[in-house]
């Protein structure tokens, strides 16, 4: 971690870049609130950050919202799945963490994102969904050094729910989208209510190219769980002491919780498509 901080601290030119890139105008009446007041979408610069375990569909939400807003989802997964596919300098390294079902550290993260982020500042882009960043206290500490993060939303599901769903997943080797063959249903304990989520099948022409995802076994599923779990409250916490985590628990898949998750952020989505596509 000492190297991640030295890594800003030592480029004034670094920092000040990573600044720019994600400035913000309109954080001032979020920093205040423990959840998220009515955003203005013609702002178009929102900077919001999704939590939750591997498998909660962070991806999933966090992409809609950046369609619905007219800001960028940046996924941290995705640039590390592209930079294992890339053959880059850190593809070998990349391959053992992700295989032995790691984390990846802070350094390699950092690098990625500064990349991901020099891109959008070429395109001209506003605002950002951060998905899968930070994943620990000393990267949220980072992150707050160089912008201001007005809302981080913690997506839930009960683990038993969240292994069924990672290993459900399939991609099609042809034309890379992403589709889930498990059909769960739960009952709930404890008071919580039952949670029920349609597969999401593929068209036939992809079924016979359907793939998994070489982390998606259950004992890397499993330990992928348990490390999120044990980093994650800690930034839970963080973001809690700062009023600004809106905790969410998914009822269902997402006919039954994209409407809760807008209502949540006090959002409507056919005002907010209008004004992002003006």
């Amino acid at each position: 971690m000492a190297a991640v901080a030295r890594l800003f601290r030592s480029s004034s030119s670094a920092v000040s870049f990573i600044r720019r890139s994600l400035s913000t105008e309109a954080a001032a009446e979020l920093r205040s609130q423990s959840y998220s007041p009515r955003v203005d979408p013609k702002a178009r610069n929102v900077q919001w950050v999704f939590l939750g375990c591997p498998g909660v569909g962070k991806g999933t939400y966090a992409s809609r919202l950046s369609a619905l807003l007219g800001v960028p989802h940046i996924a941290t997964g995705d640039l590390v799945r592209e930079e294992l596919s890339s053959s880059g300098p850190l593809s070998k390294q990349l391959t053992e963490i992700v295989n032995q079902g790691k984390l990846v550290s802070d350094e390699i993260i950092i690098n990625l994102l500064s990349k991901r982020l020099e891109m959008g500042e070429a395109k001209a882009e506003s605002g950002f969904i951060l998905d899968g960043f930070p994943r620990t206290v000393r990267q949220a500490e980072i992150l707050d050094e160089v912008t201001d993060i007005d809302l981080v939303v913690n997506l839930k599901l009960p683990e038993n729910v969240l292994l069924e769903k990672c290993l459900g997943r399939r991609i099609c080797s042809q034309c890379g989208k992403n589709f889930n063959v498990a059909s769960i249903n739960v009952r709930g304990e404890n008071g919580n209510p039952d949670i029920s989520m349609a597969p999401l099948l593929p068209p036939s022409d992809c079924v016979p190219k359907l793939i998994t995802r070489s982390d998606d076994t259950e004992p890397i599923v499993k330990e992928r769980l348990r490390i999120y779990n044990e980093k994650s409250q800690p930034v839970e916490e963080y973001y809690r002491r700062h009023g600004k985590l809106l905790e969410f628990d998914l009822p269902g898949g997402i006919p039954e919780s994209w409407p809760k998750l807008l209502e949540a952020l006090n959002l409507d989505e056919n005002e907010d498509k209008q004004c992002a596509a003006a």
